[in-house]
């Protein structure tokens, strides 16, 4: 369920990571297309004026390759291959090759030139690694010069003492074609870019995410194991003091302080022993049962932040057996109770009233479902749920952050994830709202679930 999990901060920061994760370019990789670039110019140069023997402007067009290849030297001598461009230097070293490209058009054909197709390259580059700013920016550019090279332009270089001229109609065509070519390039691109930046940020996300909740557990087990350890020595020490107080009792009675002493041993003894078992129930009692969790105590302990929140939704759990088979003993899993905490979080964000949260298990399979009585998902939802940075529901927007988190995690410890809008009955109640169901299959084997 969609939840505006992040506020307006967290948005923030997580378009600043999808940028990152889109950028910068290092400046090796443009000089070394550039030198690509170079090189495969210089070679249609010599070959459509040596090979072929078609008149060019040989001066104009080598002189506009050297220019791009004398840019190409100062960068390099001038700074460090590994320098990471900023956007704005980026988009302005892909300009100069749109320009250079356009000049070098100009001098043989313009867009009647077979080779004006190369200038989709640098648009598509731009639109890849650039924000959209900058990609429109570089894309007008393009077209701008497409445009010109459409209307003013030396000759193409052709059999000496003839001429080729193209219709106009066929002029127009072209123009036609590299002008939305570089529109719908750039708008590819970008949007592959965008989408897998999103899709890296919000797997970084995941990662943190999963980290955390292990470093939690992990320091549940290990108040668990702590309180375990110290039982039997702290036991041992209250049975000597236990034994101090009364000695000194029975065969020193004028000994006040000595038998104040030991009565205060024995008081912070039982004190101690009082606040490690405090820790081994929070833990589970003890560092092997702290891995291990009945479907009830993980479904608790998933929903114990919204129990009894004043002015919130009631949270109903309800467990039970398909086929009469006794509930399953599963492995602690941060993944499923953090997965299964966003669910119910997003419902209660939405709820009217109540929350149901419930669990039902045969031999083979496990389920686990989280339904509310709010609006439910809208079709548009229903459609792109999973996918992270887009959510609306119930007039709501948030990041949908929060459950492709949920729904990664869940899936990796081999959950099967859906959702949809039902109506539930319980006792009285009957409402219709977003159900969202996670499902793990228990057959011998297969399942990495069961402790």
């Amino acid at each position: 369920m969609p939840h505006a999990l992040l506020d307006n901060h967290h948005a923030r920061d997580a378009q600043d990571a999808m940028n990152a994760l889109r950028g910068p370019v290092r400046l090796r990789t443009l000089t070394t297309l550039r030198w690509l670039a170079v090189a495969g110019q210089s070679v249609a140069i010599i070959i459509v004026h040596f090979a072929l023997g078609f008149p060019t402007p040989l001066g104009l067009c080598l002189g506009a390759i050297a220019a791009s290849a004398w840019l190409n030297l100062f960068t390099v001598l001038r700074f460090s291959p590994q320098r990471f461009l900023s956007d704005r230097e980026a988009a302005a070293y892909i300009a100069f090759d749109i320009v250079q490209l356009c000049a070098l058009l100009f001098f043989t054909g313009g867009i009647s030139n077979p080779f004006a197709a190369l200038i989709i390259a640098p648009v598509t580059i731009a639109a890849s690694v650039l924000p959209l700013r900058f990609t429109i920016a570089v894309a007008a550019l393009a077209m701008a010069g497409v445009s010109l090279l459409a209307v003013h332009h030396m000759a193409l270089p052709w059999t000496p003492g003839e001429t080729l001229d193209l219709a106009p109609i066929y002029k127009a065509g072209v123009w036609a074609a590299l002008t939305f070519s570089i529109a719908f390039f750039a708008v590819y691109a970008h949007r592959i870019a965008a989408e897998s930046a999103q899709m890296r940020s919000a797997l970084a996300a995941t990662q943190l995410v999963l980290a955390r909740e292990e470093r939690l557990a992990a320091l549940g087990g290990l108040a668990a194991a702590a309180a375990h350890e110290l039982g039997t020595p702290l036991a041992t020490i209250q049975v000597t003091a236990k034994e101090m107080k009364r000695d000194i009792e029975r065969s020193l009675p004028e000994e006040d302080d000595l038998a104040d002493d030991a009565a205060l041993l024995v008081s912070q003894a039982e004190r101690c022993r009082d606040i490690l078992g405090r820790l081994s129930r929070h833990g589970d009692a003890g560092d092997v049962m702290h891995d291990k969790m009945s479907v009830e105590a993980v479904m608790r302990e998933a929903a114990a932040p919204f129990m009894d929140q004043p002015g919130g939704p009631l949270i109903r759990i309800e467990t039970k057996s398909r086929d009469g088979a006794p509930a399953p003993v599963l492995k602690r899993r941060p993944e499923i109770v953090f997965g299964l905490r966003n669910f119910i979080e997003n419902a209660a964000g939405y709820a009217a009233d109540q929350v149901l949260f419930e669990a039902e298990w045969d031999a083979d399979s496990l389920s686990i479902s989280v339904q509310d009585d709010g609006p439910g998902f809208s079709p548009e939802i229903l459609a792109r749920l999973g996918e992270p940075y887009v959510s609306e529901r119930g007039g709501k927007t948030g990041l949908g952050l929060g459950f492709f988190i949920a729904k990664t995690l869940l899936e990796a410890t081999g959950a099967t994830v859906r959702f949809d809008n039902r109506r539930w009955k319980s006792g009285d109640f009957d409402a219709e709202g977003a159900w969202v169901s996670s499902e793990w299959s228990l057959s011998s084997g297969q399942s990495t679930l069961i402790a």
